[in-house]
């Protein structure tokens, strides 16, 4: 019997196969929405568990509505208001962190701030004192605001597909960093922080250690922190720890009408004071994207005083070219910059000079 040969292998033919990882993903997506109430008095009346309900909004893709109720949603709560979250999707559970907090109209600041009960509570019987509420600053000319803070916890699967040939060193699919993401979570959640920053009616818990490295300024027990604004020194914070320039939706809690403009020229200033150089060009780099004819001559000046000088010769040319000249002069940041610092309109003047003789 003839027995046969083995076949030759091909060296040419590729056995690759297919290998996939995956990772469990855990984050939040926040959203805020502000509820006015008018005409707080005729309301009133309505009685025990009757409730005057927000228009519908949507935050990690459920929508939500907020429900005040002025005379307190049980008979045990009658001489209180009381404020809860509802989830109006349909057939859906989720998990949600949220807060409530009552614009003060004397001072367009936040007080009455509660954050989210044990679940599976949604709001609070026992929100604030109706007689207490209706004397205080929080009601004025008939009328309230309730801002309503909503983080919907999400969790997903992500898998991650990779090719491997026979013989070819074993892949391992590594992931972004996303350190920057979890320490800008630390001052938030408290944890051992050794320091705390009192800024007008907020305080701030942070850690001493990552203030001292980044900040030495900064390096005490009790700070109190006088001329800024909560979310301008949110923001330095939030730089503090991620060595990122922050987005609006991170300070909504503080501001809801925080823009990214106003964010880095607050930024600008506090770099400037806490001597930040890196955050400083940052913000510097960012303003000089927003140079405009109805922006050039109030960024100057702030480039100005803060000693800028690549941002106020950005501005400088920026106002000499002839195409924005007339512009420039029309804007109302020209005639403020008239009234409270006229040599820097006479440098104004000079530059666009110089660039006519050109």
């Amino acid at each position: 019997m003839a027995l046969k040969r083995p076949r030759a292998s091909n060296s040419n033919t590729k056995n690759d196969h297919e290998m996939s990882t995956s990772r469990w993903i855990h984050e939040t997506v926040k959203g805020s929405h502000e509820f006015k109430i008018k005409g707080y008095s005729l309301a009133k009346g309505m009685g025990v568990g009757k409730y005057m309900a927000s228009g519908k909004f949507t935050v990690g893709g459920h929508e939500w509505v907020v429900h005040f109720y002025p005379n307190g949603n049980t008979e045990a709560s009658k001489e209180y208001v009381s404020v809860f979250l509802k989830l109006i999707s349909p057939g859906q559970e989720v998990r949600v962190l949220y807060e409530f907090k009552l614009l003060d109209q004397s001072s367009s600041k936040y007080g009455v701030h509660y954050v989210s009960p044990e679940p599976p509570m949604t709001g609070w019987n026992k929100y604030t004192k109706r007689s207490e509420f209706e004397t205080s600053s929080y009601l004025k000319d008939d009328c309230l605001t309730i801002h309503c803070t909503v983080r919907v916890v999400q969790t997903h699967v992500e898998t991650l597909q990779t090719r491997v040939e026979e013989g070819q060193q074993y892949v391992i699919p590594v992931p972004p960093s996303d350190l920057s993401q979890n320490l800008k979570g630390l001052p938030e959640s408290g944890v051992h922080s050794d320091i705390t920053f009192q800024v007008g009616d907020k305080s701030f818990k942070a850690h001493k250690s990552i203030i001292a490295a980044r900040c030495p300024p900064l390096d005490t027990e009790t700070v109190a922190i006088e001329e800024f604004d909560p979310f301008a020194f949110k923001a330095m914070l939030l730089f503090l720890y991620s060595d990122e320039l922050p987005e609006p939706r991170e300070l909504s809690d503080l501001d809801p009408h925080c823009t990214s403009t106003t964010i880095i020229q607050h930024l600008l200033v506090a770099a400037d004071r806490f001597v930040l150089a890196r955050l400083k060009l940052m913000c510097e780099a960012k303003l000089c994207e927003q140079i405009a004819a109805n922006t050039v001559a109030t960024i100057l000046a702030l480039a100005d005083h803060h000693q800028c000088l690549q941002l106020k010769t950005a501005c400088l040319n920026f106002a000499a070219k002839p195409e924005n000249s007339g512009e420039v002069i029309k804007s109302a940041g020209l005639a403020r910059l008239e009234k409270n610092n006229p040599s820097l309109v006479i440098e104004l003047l000079k530059a666009r000079a110089v660039a006519d003789e050109k």
